[in-house]
């Protein structure tokens, strides 16, 4: 069995996106970020992937990067902000006023 936290997440800036590349498939969140602010807009995760926690390792890799780094979280992705309702401990990163 893969252990899928121990792959890297790369941020790729000019792409404005996290990836996990696994077995040479890559998932990923896209984002933009306003000063402090990230706004995490869309999940993919690619068919042969689906099913194994792909999904929720990526957006918890993206979350501890988010907490790192200092910034603020707006989750406009449905799949991120559910992710957050099942895990509130993560609501701590949330844009003041943001409501899930």
């Amino acid at each position: 069995m893969l252990d899928l936290k121990a792959i890297p997440l790369t941020d790729d800036k000019s792409a404005r996106q996290f990836e996990l590349v696994v077995n040479g498939h890559t998932a990923k969140i896209e984002y933009e970020l306003d000063g402090k602010k990230i706004f995490l807009t869309h999940t993919e995760v690619p068919k042969a992937l689906e099913g194994q926690g792909v999904g929720s390792v990526l957006v918890e890799k993206v979350l501890t990067y988010i907490e790192e780094a200092g910034l603020r979280l707006v989750p406009m992705c449905p799949f991120v902000a559910a992710h957050l309702r099942r895990h509130p401990e993560w609501q701590r990163l949330l844009e003041k006023g943001m409501r899930l």
